[in-house]
């Protein structure tokens, strides 16, 4: 019973961090705080010099994210000379007001407008903003600067020792607990299925399915990206597209199960399929250099000869049964990959684009509107949080930077804004909790700021109102530290922090306003050039035109989905109350569904493989790239008319036709992508054919 929870304790940690990379970064803050805080105790500096120091190593830490490690120093050491002239620059304004006021507000535009330029321009910005704001609220005089310049380097030199020495990056390692996670998903994803079949498909268990199949992609798309870095390059892109297989088989596997529910299924019938899926999840072993053992079980051989028997006349059941076959045999190649399998590559890599060579450094965006917000946001914070404490009025500021950051529109600005203001009042009580249980007692006070230092960076990426309830308890724990604590002051930190909230989401609607419809239909307009181009390629490839990755492809296509779902997300969040909520769920999952049908070709996809068939299948990658193309006209003018009617398949290539069933699964794949194209095309309002009498087979 022990062994069984701690089993599944383990297998939630591992599926909720895969390659623990969140639990290496809020180790690697906390490491580097007490390295720079032990580095600086020799030189007898006051709290304050010795907490800046702290705090510098702790952005560092957490805000650095390049890809490589000679990136990241070259970052570091700009953030060294930037941090310099943020903590000057407020201790001089904090002698001559309402300077500070003003330079912290300008500091706030550069800060939102540096994120056109990727992780470097969001790293520098954030760097100096929080030295800014730290060294206000710690007080700094101008006086002091020699000893915070010193305070500063050493922090981000405690850092540079974490970062490169103490705690490195170890590819290898990271990547076997990726699979790892992987694993837990995978099982996670099977474990839904079975609820989802037992109660007969509920709200509930389809929400879960959808949960973990997300969560599912992403360890595939981990495993995608590190798997250049640990394997041989004639290995990697075999390894990704095992990979996706699983994936497919997995989501096959979920929409079989959703489908035989809504079926009249025998008791005996639904118990055998639930018991199935239960041997199978106990196969999947935990740790992947023990695979593929499931190959030698006699329940595999099962699955795979049950499978093969089954056909167009199927028993109840039998989808589920032919989809757990076809999932075990992707899981097995797939490890199988990993493990062993060296083999060439079918597909010649390209070099990805690099996002941040795209940015132009004046261009009048979205980026740019979102910055010229943010500093009037910052304006009205500063007249607003005067009103509220004119010591303390920084903290409206702050939170206006908050809600910015990572926001490009209105609807966005006023979600980050509930969720900092709710985590805010929830870590009131925290704060005040643990400032009374160490009250007097330092040392007790510094462990439990560390503690909150872990928890803020480990659920930085995963929920912004846990991330400001450790951010709200740990300045409580800091005020105690200097001697300032009062419940007064926390209340006046929620005042503040309402005021910043209302303030920034105030600018967002009214100064040039960036709508999520606008942006929204921005992003699908961008997702349909990667889905074009994908096609494109994907043609070239089968036809023997050309050699390229369509893997690659395909995960430019899921990077434009994963945009589309940020940007998507203010219309499904739990405060929108609104009748567009159920159009944003139905945009969202029709572009998942594109990317998912997309990923279905890729895999499938062999050069030269439709090279026989050429002329067939320009016809109908044609067809689908016209009806992308009108789509894209439409969205694009969204108020105009006569963009014409997207065409289905009227039977021209007969997928019947083609002897090789590889071929005819890659054609069959494309109609289904097409459908989807047509799916996306009624949430617009875009017609389409009548269904072709004929199908593709």
């Amino acid at each position: 019973m022990i062994s069984r929870i701690t089993q599944a304790t383990t297998d939630r940690l591992v599926a909720s961090d895969p390659g623990l990379v969140r639990l290496r970064l809020a180790f690697s803050a906390v490491l580097s705080i007490v390295v720079a805080v032990l580095a600086i105790l020799p030189f007898h500096q006051p709290l304050t010099v010795t907490l800046v120091a702290a705090i510098a190593a702790m952005t560092s830490a957490f805000t650095v994210n390049d890809e490589t490690p000679g990136k990241q120093a070259v970052t570091l050491l700009l953030g060294l000379i930037l941090g310099a002239a943020s903590l000057t620059a407020a201790s001089v304004g904090s002698a001559v007001p309402p300077l500070d006021s003003v330079v912290f507000v300008l500091l706030i535009f550069v800060a939102v407008y540096a994120q056109r330029f990727g992780s470097r321009g969001i790293a520098l910005g954030s760097l100096s903003f929080f030295l800014f704001f730290f060294a206000m609220f710690l007080q700094t005089h101008l006086k002091q600067v020699p000893a915070l310049l010193l305070a500063l380097t050493i922090g981000i030199a405690a850092n540079a020792v974490v970062r490169f020495v103490l705690v490195r990056r170890h590819t290898d390692a990271e990547f076997l607990r990726i699979r790892r996670a992987f694993r837990a998903r995978l099982a996670a994803v099977v474990r839904a299925a079975e609820d989802h079949l037992a109660v007969g498909g509920s709200e509930r268990t389809r929400k879960r399915l959808r949960t973990t199949n997300s969560r599912m992609h992403e360890s595939v798309l981990l495993i995608e990206d590190t798997a250049p870095e640990v394997t041989g390059a004639d290995s990697a892109n075999r390894l990704r597209r095992r990979a996706i297989e699983v994936e497919l088989a997995v989501q096959w596997l979920t929409i079989t199960v959703q489908r035989t529910c809504a079926e009249d299924l025998d008791e005996d019938v639904r118990d055998d399929l639930i018991a199935r899926m239960r041997r199978f999840r106990s196969l999947i072993e935990r740790d992947p250099r023990e695979l593929p053992l499931i190959s030698e079980t006699e329940e595999f051989s099962k699955m795979l000869v049950e499978g093969s028997r089954i056909d167009e006349h199927a028993a109840p059941g039998d989808g589920v049964r032919r989809a757990l076959a076809e999932l075990a045999l992707a899981d097995v190649r797939a490890q199988r990959v990993a493990e062993h399998d060296v083999s060439a590559v079918l597909d010649a890599a390209e070099d990805p684009e690099d996002p941040e060579e795209k940015s132009s450094a004046f261009a009048y965006d979205n980026q740019t509107r979102s910055a010229i917000q943010a500093v009037v946001g910052g304006g009205l914070a500063v007249l607003g949080g005067e009103l509220v404490s004119s010591q303390r009025w920084y903290w409206a500021v702050l939170t206006v930077f908050v809600v910015f950051i990572g926001s490009s529109t209105a609807g966005a600005t006023f979600v980050k804004g509930v969720r900092r203001l709710g985590g805010t009042l929830i870590g009131i009580v925290g704060g005040l909790a643990l400032a009374l249980l160490v009250s007097g007692s330092a040392p007790a006070t510094l462990a439990l700021i560390l503690v909150c230092v872990f928890g803020m960076v480990y659920m930085a990426r995963v929920s912004q109102v846990i991330m400001a309830f450790f951010i709200t308890s740990m300045l409580g724990l800091l005020y105690s530290l200097l001697g300032t604590f009062s419940i007064e002051v926390l209340w006046i930190r929620v005042a503040e922090t309402a005021v910043g909230a209302a303030a920034g989401v105030l600018a967002a609607v009214v100064i040039v306003p960036v709508r999520t419809r606008a942006v929204m239909l921005d992003d699908v307009s961008a997702l349909l050039d990667e889905l074009d181009e994908f096609v494109e390629k994907t043609a070239g490839l089968l036809s023997g035109a050309e050699n390229v990755s369509v893997i690659e492809k395909s995960r430019d296509l899921d990077r434009a989905v994963d945009k589309v779902r940020t940007t998507i997300e203010p219309l499904t969040h739990p405060v929108n109350l609104s009748s567009r909520r159920d159009y944003g769920w139905h945009v969202l999952t029709t572009v998942e569904t594109i990317a998912f049908r997309a990923r279905h070709v890729a895999a499938r996809s062999q050069a030269g493989l439709l090279v026989n068939e050429a002329d067939r299948l320009l016809l109908y990658t044609g067809r689908i790239r016209a009806n992308i193309a009108m789509l894209g006209k439409a969205i694009g003018d969204p108020g105009g008319s006569g963009h014409g009617t997207l065409v289905r398949d009227d039977g021209t290539p007969v997928v019947d036709r083609i002897d090789d069933p590889r071929a005819r699964s890659v054609l069959t794949s494309f109609g289904h992508l097409d459908e989807t194209v047509i799916a996306l095309g009624r949430s617009f309002g875009v017609e389409a054919t009548d269904p072709a009498p004929s199908g593709k087979g």
